[in-house]
């Protein structure tokens, strides 16, 4: 038989050996290196949310090495008017994402997947369109806004839901702003990523809301 791939194979590969490349990466940080990566992260993505004042912004709970650390809600919510809401992801048994505010810590519970969920009433998949800004993770993000995941399509769907000039930011540790990320159709790009030292870094052919070029904001 020939040994040949078609693209798709091809791309699944290349995703999934950056992703161990990555993954490796992030385990291999030491705990003060990840605590002053998150600080920064924080601190960034607080400048941004006080500057936009948005009234309904969706995040998540980072675990394990995910930049922004698993304090980030708490931090967002303080920054966010008194009225405003905070959504954070529920996985469903399909691996879409339902949504449901944050409070405090005492209102998440552990779930599936070492994953740290909200237990408040679900506001459904759609409740993402309704928000001013979308916080969301990434293993890498290139110069196009190509994200890559962890693969199982979760945030794809997510962000098929939400506006085009809605803003869409996803985390990073340095070195995770890439020059390309293997993509394929159902792949979603984001706006802007985030890394501890570049702070916002925009993406301005995405269009998704968010102002062109690079700027650093801590």
């Amino acid at each position: 038989m020939p040994e040949f791939s078609d693209g798709a194979d091809v791309t699944h590969e290349a995703k999934r050996d950056l992703r161990i490349v990555v993954l490796a990466r992030r385990r291999s940080l030491t705990a003060p290196a990840r605590a002053e990566a998150a600080a920064r992260v924080q601190a960034t993505l607080v400048s941004l949310v006080r500057r936009l004042a948005p009234t309904r912004i969706t995040a998540y709970v980072p675990v394990s090495s995910e930049p922004g650390g698993a304090d980030l809600p708490a931090v967002l919510r303080a920054a966010l008017p008194p009225a405003a809401e905070l959504l954070l992801p529920v996985l469903c048994d399909d691996l879409d994402l339902d949504w449901a505010a944050y409070t405090d810590a005492a209102s998440l519970r552990a779930a599936g997947r070492g994953l740290r969920e909200p237990t408040g009433p679900r506001l459904g998949p759609a409740a993402i369109g309704s928000a001013d800004l979308v916080v969301l993770p990434a293993l890498a993000v290139d110069r196009h806004g190509r994200r890559l995941g962890r693969g199982g399509g979760s945030y794809d769907r997510a962000l098929a839901r939400v506006p085009t000039a809605t803003p869409t930011v996803a985390l990073l540790h340095d070195g995770e702003l890439v020059e390309a990320v293997p993509a394929e159709p159902h792949d979603r790009p984001v706006g802007a990523a985030v890394t501890p030292v570049d702070g916002l870094v925009t993406f301005p052919d995405v269009g998704r809301g968010s102002s062109a070029g690079r700027t650093r904001v801590r």
